[in-house]
C-alpha cells in the first residue's frame, strides 16, 4: 500500500539510512548488509560505537529467531514462571534474552547426548529449535561483521557501564518504539501513535510489583491482545539524549511528549556547552 511504503521510507529517513535524494546513505548501505529489520540493523551498528557488540549480537539473534518461551501446559504455569525467573534480568527483557541464550550455550557446550539439550529446554519450558536457530543467526551475523570489518568489542555483560551501553545502542535503533505507563497500572501509551498496549505475558515485568514508567519495546502485536513484546526500561533523559530532533518534533502532541520536551530543554544548555567545547 502507498501509505505503508511512505511510512517505510520515513522510518529509513529517521534512521539516517537515506541521503537527501532518497538513495541509501553510506550508513544505509552498511545497514543493508545485515538480513535484519532496519531498526535492529541500526542498533547493531550503534553497538560498535558504544562497545557492546557481543551483547547486541545475542539480542539481535534472539529477537530474530522464533520466540523461545513455550506456552506451559495447563497446571504448570506457575512452575514455568518460577523456572523463567532464573533468567530474569532487572534491566528488562533484552538482557533476560541474553541470560537465556548464555544459559543454553553453557548447558549444551559439551553434549554427550543431543537429547540432553532437548531435556534441558523442556525443563525450563524453552524451545530448543528456537534457541538453536538463534545460535545459527548469531554466527551468521558475526561472519557479516567480520566480512565488512566492523569491530567486535570484548564481552562485558552485567557491568553497569555495559548495561547503559546496551540501552544506548537499542535506543539508537528503536527510538520510534517508546511507550509510557500513563496510570501506574501497566497501560502503556505509545509515543508514535495514541495506541494503548499492555505488557506481553512473556515479559519479565509481567505480574511483578515493579512496572517501569518508560519502556523501549521490540514490537507491538494487535493479534496478541494489543501487547508490547520484549520490553526494557529506559530513562527519559537517555531517550532525550539519543532521539533525532526531527523525529521528536514530528510526534503527535501528548502529555508524554510534553514531559520529554521538558527533559530536552533541561539538557539543551549542557549540549550547547559540549558543542562549544568541541
Amino acid at each position: 500500500a502507498p501509505e505503508s511504503l511512505m511510512q517505510a521510507l520515513e522510518d529509513l529517513d529517521y534512521l539516517a539510512a537515506l541521503d537527501n535524494d532518497g538513495n541509501l546513505s553510506e550508513f544505509g548501505i552498511i545497514m543493508s548488509e545485515f538480513p535484519l529489520d532496519p531498526q535492529l540493523s541500526k542498533a547493531l551498528l550503534a553497538s560498535c560505537e558504544f562497545e557492546c557488540v557481543e551483547e547486541m549480537l545475542t539480542i539481535a539473534a534472539m529477537v530474530t529467531a522464533p520466540n523461545c518461551f513455550l506456552h506451559a501446559p495447563p497446571g504448570t504455569e506457575e512452575i514455568a514462571l518460577t523456572r523463567w525467573r532464573r533468567f530474569s534480568h532487572p534491566a528488562g527483557d533484552h538482557c533476560t534474552l541474553i541470560n537465556v541464550f548464555n544459559a543454553f550455550k553453557a548447558a549444551t557446550a559439551h553434549p554427550t547426548d543431543p537429547g540432553n539439550n532437548e531435556k534441558w529446554c523442556r525443563d525450563y519450558f524453552l524451545s530448543c529449535s528456537a534457541l538453536s536457530m538463534a545460535e545459527m543467526i548469531r554466527a551468521e551475523l558475526v561472519e557479516i561483521m567480520k566480512r565488512i570489518e566492523l569491530p567486535i568489542s570484548e564481552p562485558d555483560f552485567g557491568s553497569e557501564e555495559n548495561l547503559l551501553s546496551i540501552k544506548k545502542a537499542l535506543l539508537s535503533g528503536y527510538f520510534m518504539h517508546i511507550a509510557r505507563d500513563v496510570d501506574g497500572s501497566g497501560n502503556y501509551l505509545m509515543l508514535s501513535h495514541k495506541q494503548v498496549a499492555q505488557l506481553h505475558p512473556f515479559s519479565s515485568y509481567y505480574n511483578t510489583r515493579r512496572i517501569p514508567e518508560w519502556v523501549l519495546f521490540h514490537e507491538f502485536s494487535i493479534s496478541e491482545g494489543n501487547s508490547i513484546r520484549v520490553v526494557s526500561e529506559i530513562s527519559p533523559h537517555l531517550f532525550a539524549e539519543l532521539v533525532p530532533q526531527y523525529y521528536f518534533s514530528n510526534l503527535p502532541p501528548s502529555e508524554s511528549k510534553d514531559i520529554l520536551q521538558e527533559v530536552i530543554n533541561h539538557l539543551a544548555p549542557v549540549s550547547a556547552t559540549k558543542e562549544e567545547q568541541k
